[in-house]
């Protein structure tokens, strides 16, 4: 503590003896944890009351937004608009025509310089990155370029750590007289026309998985500078004629995001029915927002601003129109929609669709829709016995590998311990630390060499189990535990008829309500969604009879699910037994 007290006082000299003694206490809880960046950058956070206060990278000590709420003036800061933290948080730089000069002035900050950013109106900063130009520089080139390479975000990964907790209302310390006069410019900033109805709200909360302390994109930072130069060409004079030469000549991303709000009015107010509820949101844009788009166009996420369809729903959450809620970790649902809401009701079908037709449309992409397994990798959490063999790596307790790594990591400890035993090779020495993480106490005194195989199984046998689930076009989440299969279980009901009950379809990316419907025209016979009985938000679909052969070829041969990951196939009638 004292060495951290001592290069944080070295970082960050402005803060007082009292206010070091606040942010690194001496008697309360003080947590070290590790994490990695996308790219592999080991990264050393600090917690404290439960919230990250700084985090380490390459020997540089930054603060995190929860610090900065509590010293809001510990580094310069720079204001750019709200709109602006939606990109910031999805991983983009901050780029100068995005930042407010006040009438004040901008702040006189060298290259190189830690430097927070903060919101119009509000003095809390909500991001933390290095300025790649001085002040002057800055000016020099008329505020065009990246200014800042943003580091950490208020909605990304490591403030995900904390209590994720939104920022405080501080007035500003001079007030800024320009936010008026700019008020149309921060929609032009953004690329948004002026009557766009997706603006976030500055406290919107976002879906942001992806760690802002990221590799640098290069071709992405280039097309962002082209995005802000563009959109802050004036339009003060712009005609009718000269208003549609501006959306002939939109950007790639505006006419995205243009297609993506066309589907979506598109497929609520044709395709989708209140009996349809709740709805997977992959299901809604994999079967029904693609098919309402025309001929020759292809949704794409990745090229819209929102980065993440589920930004894109959040979006249109803040306007109303729709519910999402996560009805299973990691899983997301359409469970409520305003079909009464004006921009619904405002919504023409384009020439070549027509809304007889788009009942149907449904039913039909309901059952061609193309379903794919997500990708499910098993991983291994650090407990607090078996630490003491891991952490010659520098890992800490709750570090999360894969089974590679902990069988990497347990080779190069028992070669650089000189453990593999000198007259058989196939056989490791049991030292003190082994004998502790790995041995019952009954087997102690007993076992002194272990074969590698069975060192490797004991070792992931003792560590916390955990997976990782990645659905397709969809950030991976990480749960504890091992993935529960797909249950499938035969009841009896009265008159002594059998019902097949299938439960856990969300955990894979499968709608129960698209299940039931293809099962029941498959075999013809009822099915109903009922809530899964000691499992909360969860459904399980029950059909008449002993289905299993007809769900097995489905989930197996049509789903491509694999078969270690379904529970229950061995309950299937035998073949040619009359029931």
């Amino acid at each position: 503590r004292r060495k951290l007290r001592s290069e944080v006082a070295a970082a960050f000299p402005t803060l007082s003896t009292e206010q070091l003694a606040e942010l690194v206490p001496n008697k309360e809880e003080l947590n070290v944890i590790k994490i990695y960046s996308h790219k592999g950058e080991a990264i050393t956070v600090y917690m404290n009351h439960r919230n990250p206060i700084l985090f380490e990278v390459d020997k540089v000590l930054y603060p995190t937004v929860y610090t900065l709420w509590v010293y809001p003036d510990l580094l310069p800061a720079f204001t750019t608009w709200p709109p602006v933290l939606q990109k910031l948080a999805g991983g983009a730089d901050l780029m100068l025509p995005g930042v407010v000069v006040p009438p004040s002035g901008l702040p006189q900050v060298q290259r190189g310089t830690l430097c927070a950013v903060t919101l119009l109106g509000n003095r809390a900063p909500v991001a933390v990155g290095v300025a790649t130009m001085s002040t002057e520089e800055m000016l020099a080139a008329g505020m065009k370029g990246k200014g800042f390479a943003v580091l950490h975000t208020h909605l990304d990964h490591l403030w995900e750590y904390g209590d994720k907790s939104s920022p405080p209302t501080l007035a500003p310390l001079v007030t800024d007289s320009a936010a008026e006069e700019s008020a149309g410019d921060e929609q032009e900033l953004q690329g948004k026309e002026p009557g766009s109805s997706c603006s976030p709200e500055p406290q919107q909360h976002l879906d942001v998985r992806n760690l802002s302390l990221k590799d640098r994109d290069t071709e992405l930072l280039g097309k962002e500078e082209l995005h802000e130069s563009r959109a802050a060409e004036p339009a003060e004079d712009a005609s009718t004629e000269h208003q549609h030469e501006a959306e002939d000549s939109r950007t790639p991303q505006e006419q995205m995001d243009a297609l993506f709000n066309q589907c979506f009015f598109h497929a609520l107010k044709c395709k989708v029915k209140k009996s349809d509820l709740p709805l997977l949101t992959s299901t809604f844009l994999g079967s029904h927002m693609v098919s309402c788009c025309p001929a020759g166009k292809q949704l794409d996420i990745k090229k819209s601003s929102y980065k993440k369809f589920s930004k894109f729903l959040q979006c249109m959450q803040q306007q109303r129109i729709l519910q999402v809620k996560e009805l299973s970790k990691g899983v997301e649902s359409i469970v409520d929609v305003d079909w009464k809401h004006p921009d619904i009701k405002a919504f023409a079908v384009p020439e070549g669709f027509s809304s007889a037709s788009a009942a149907q449309d449904s039913k039909s992409e309901d059952r061609e829709q193309v379903y794919h397994a997500p990708e499910i990798i098993p991983l291994y959490g650090v407990s607090t016995k078996m630490m003491p063999l891991f952490q010659e790596s520098g890992h800490r307790k709750g570090s999360v590998l894969s089974s590679s790594e902990v069988r990497n990591i347990i080779i190069n400890y028992v070669k650089n311990n000189e453990l593999v035993d000198e007259t058989n090779k196939n056989f490791v020495k049991v030292n003190a630390i082994l004998c502790d993480c790995l041995l019952d106490k009954s087997e102690q005194d007993e076992i002194s060499h272990l074969k590698w195989d069975e060192l490797l199984s004991r070792c992931l046998e003792r560590l916390q189990p955990l997976h990782q689930v990645t659905f397709p076009g969809q950030e991976p989440v990480v749960r504890k535990g091992n993935i529960e299969p797909i249950d499938i279980s035969i009841a009896q009901r009265s008159s002594n008829k059998k019902v097949t009950v299938i439960k856990n379809l969300e955990l894979y990316g499968l709608d129960p309500q698209c299940v039931a419907n293809t099962l029941q025209q498959k075999v013809q016979a009822s099915a109903t969604i009922s809530p899964a009985p000691g499992a909360k938000d969860r459904v399980q679909v029950q059909i008449q009879g002993n289905q299993i052969h007809h769900l097995a070829k489905m989930l197996l041969d049509e789903y491509q699910l694999p078969r270690k990951y379904i529970q229950g196939l061995e309950k299937a009638p035998k073949l040619g037994h009359k029931k």
